[in-house]
């Protein structure tokens, strides 16, 4: 019995070849991973500006025209999107080298940012360098740099992450004082991320279970003192826990009143694009921190959903980067990419939860769609370089090279 194989030649297995070529290179990275992230910018740009439309009609912004924050945020996304090509470009070996040094960089900006005459405050807060240009916020930078040191500490000390001195506390104390700094600014809210990062990347590192614990109740301990001790904290905690009496919903819960209007408002489908009544000048910061309470009120909950089901695919493929890099022995690039994950989550989580008022207030923007140079500008790289760990992670396992 013979068997005729089909065989190959000239044209046709230039052809062929040709064909292998332009399917690896379409599988070369992750294109749904960037498609969702486009989708969550742009969309994001359109609720900026249907939320900040009608801001120039206040005395505040009056020097503004209609589209002043369309036209910025449309700039931050091109910057970002620029910015992240070059982040891909940088290999992860390279990215682990810089991770101490981009850490210890970022500390000494948050020191800047508390220097009478060079930070710059806003709304009783000091949280930004201003660059003329823009202004720049350090606890941004922190969120992705926090991931690097932790992941590029984790694989260095792994001998030791069973050990308290040599292990965890080092460790510790690093994120202390980077939530020293962030509570006099004050800014309780990203010193929350960064502390959910760091103990996520530590925990996912193998650290021992015990004293995680123990560390993750003291550290509940710390934030209830901080609120306890704080007497605005603690009058917005308990204005959260009951928004709707006069005094709170007229002071401390204003803007969680009016977030939870705007949700009601909007019922199922929303009452459509643009035709958002808590955004005119009804509920403050609707354009950052506020975002998804405007598209609650125009899209309804069908347009939460879909915001919600985006962001939690991003968290899942982070994930399974995550561990795909750990498969093939990429410690560093699989805890970068599952921190890069917590982080997106947590944030976005604090985000919906402020705005749905599950959580006390907090200002913190929705990743990749609030009204920011700074958030986007970051989120931006944070997603490139697991882009690139993704990249990197289908080269070995096709047996290429870096």
């Amino acid at each position: 019995m013979k068997f005729a194989f089909p065989s190959f030649s000239g044209a046709s297995a230039k052809k062929a070849v040709t064909s292998l070529d332009q399917r690896s290179k379409m599988m070369a990275y992750d294109q749904p991973l960037v498609w969702v992230v486009l989708l969550l910018m742009l969309f994001g740009m359109v609720m900026v500006y249907s939320a900040s439309i009608s801001l120039p009609d206040s005395p505040k912004y009056a020097r503004y025209d209609n589209a002043h924050f369309l036209t910025r945020q449309a700039m931050f996304i091109s910057v970002s999107l620029f910015a992240g090509l070059l982040a891909f470009r940088v290999r992860i070996e390279t990215w682990q080298k810089l991770a101490p040094y981009l850490f210890v960089a970022t500390l000494i900006l948050l020191v800047l940012v508390l220097v009478p005459g060079v930070g710059k405050g806003v709304n009783g807060a000091r949280r930004w360098l201003s660059f003329k240009v823009f202004n720049l916020q350090p606890s941004e930078l922190m969120k992705l740099f926090v991931v690097l040191y932790a992941a590029d500490y984790t694989v260095r000390k792994q001998q030791y992450m069973h050990k308290l001195t040599k292990g965890f506390m080092p460790m510790t104390l690093a994120i202390g004082f980077v939530g020293l700094l962030l509570l006099l600014e004050p800014d309780l809210g990203a010193f929350g991320v960064i502390v959910c990062i760091a103990m996520g990347i530590l925990f996912l590192g193998g650290i021992n279970g015990i004293w995680f614990g123990g560390i993750g109740a003291t550290l509940v301990g710390i934030f209830s003192m901080v609120i306890i001790l704080s007497p605005w904290r603690r009058e917005r905690i308990f204005a959260y826990l009951n928004p709707w009496e006069e005094e709170n919903a007229l002071g401390k819960a204003y803007q969680l009143s009016h977030s939870l209007i705007a949700f009601g408002r909007g019922e199922l489908f929303g009452v459509g694009l643009g035709g958002s009544v808590e955004k005119l000048h009804y509920l403050p910061e609707a354009h950052t921190d506020f975002l998804l309470a405007v598209i609650g009120e125009e899209l309804g909950f069908v347009g939460v959903l879909v915001v919600v089901a985006l962001f939690y695919w991003i968290i899942k493929r982070a994930f399974e980067i995550g561990r795909q890099a750990i498969a093939i022995d990429l410690t560093f690039a699989g805890l970068t990419a599952k921190g890069i994950g917590i982080w997106i989550g947590v944030q976005a989580f604090i985000n919906m939860g402020v705005n749905l008022g599950l959580l006390p207030t907090k200002g913190l923007t929705l990743p990749l769609m609030s009204y920011g140079g700074s958030g986007v500008l970051i989120n931006c790289i944070g997603l490139a370089i697991l882009l690139r760990i993704d990249y990197e992670n289908r080269v070995l396992m096709r047996g290429g090279r870096i």
